[in-house]
């Protein structure tokens, strides 16, 4: 039974993902999601601090557009990624203490993310091939002068 098609999809969105802030947007976005969520949650417990005119929806709307123009134009993802913090903070008093602090905090690790992250880093080593690495270089590597000679200048 062949694939087909679907043997490109996997690796295609492997690429696509590896070209952009993923995660830090993606969690952005989650925040905003999250704190819209509970906006309209019917619960009894539902606190109302602040703010719950406009802001309220206005603020985690950002957040989540601000999460989705980190994923589709990931060059400007610093001005989103500050803008993303601000307004996730900022829920904090507008909408239900940030989605009982879930969407607060998926919102700013989400920004935090999406500005650490740097397009042209080579990807990371791990310990054991960093190791195996010195090894083999203690091996090659000449003995200085000194301890050839046995003596000391």
């Amino acid at each position: 039974m062949s694939r087909g098609p679907r043997e490109g999809v996997r690796p295609a969105f492997r690429q696509w993902r590896a070209d952009r802030p993923f995660w830090g947007g993606l969690l952005l976005a989650l925040g905003g999601a999250e704190v819209l969520l509970t906006l309209k949650a019917s619960l009894d417990v539902v606190l109302h601090v602040g703010m719950q005119g406009l802001a309220g929806y206005l603020l985690p709307v950002v957040m989540l557009l601000c999460g989705v123009l980190i994923l589709f134009n990931p060059a400007q993802r610093l001005f989103y990624s500050v803008i993303g913090v601000l307004v996730s903070l900022g829920t904090w008093l507008t909408s239900n203490l940030g989605g009982f602090f879930v969407g607060l905090l998926l919102g700013v690790v989400g920004s935090c993310l999406a500005f650490g992250w740097l397009p042209d880093q080579e990807p990371r080593v791990g310990r054991r091939q960093r190791r195996k690495e010195a090894r083999a270089a203690a091996r090659t590597a000449p003995l200085p002068r000194e301890r050839q000679t046995g003596q000391t200048a």
